[in-house]
């Protein structure tokens, strides 16, 4: 399982021209899913992700979660997260795991995110998402299981 952190003032995800997640202050959050991730490794990285200190504190130095700064979640799968690009200019996505396996353990990790009392706002799993963001640093974290 691999997210994408990027630390956002605000974040929105659109499908067909309707806002269906939107967050103020807070995470957008791209996830992707493999072939064999588990339940595990959604806990591991749901602890990571909600105890992440990348908000700045009053020394100006990242030392806040999301739960110190009231901040929002917007989860968004993504597939893509595993293309693979080392032979050829198409990415092969072999290792992503497929839809009737992937749904339920995205919504899994959407629910313990919920568990630990963030707002959790999502995308649509499989569909045609415009997302739209303004990065706060930047920052942008990987994190992966």
């Amino acid at each position: 399982m691999r997210l994408v952190v990027q630390r956002v003032k605000k974040a929105s995800v659109e499908v067909d021209k309707k806002i269906v997640g939107k967050i103020d202050n807070g995470f957008l959050v791209l996830i992707g899913i493999k072939k064999g991730d588990t339940k595990e490794q959604a806990d591991y990285l749901v602890k990571r992700l909600c105890n992440l200190r990348i908000f700045t504190d009053e020394n100006d130095k990242m030392n806040l979660s999301l739960k110190d700064v009231n901040g929002k979640l917007l989860i968004v799968s993504q597939f893509t997260l595993y293309g693979d690009c080392t032979q050829g200019n198409r990415p092969s996505f072999i290792e992503a795991e497929r839809p009737e396996e992937a749904i339920p353990l995205y919504e899994y990790f959407c629910e313990q995110c919920k568990l630990n009392n963030i707002e959790v706002q999502k995308g649509i799993f499989g569909a045609d998402m415009k997302v739209e963001l303004l990065n706060d640093g930047p920052v942008t974290i990987l994190l992966e299981k």
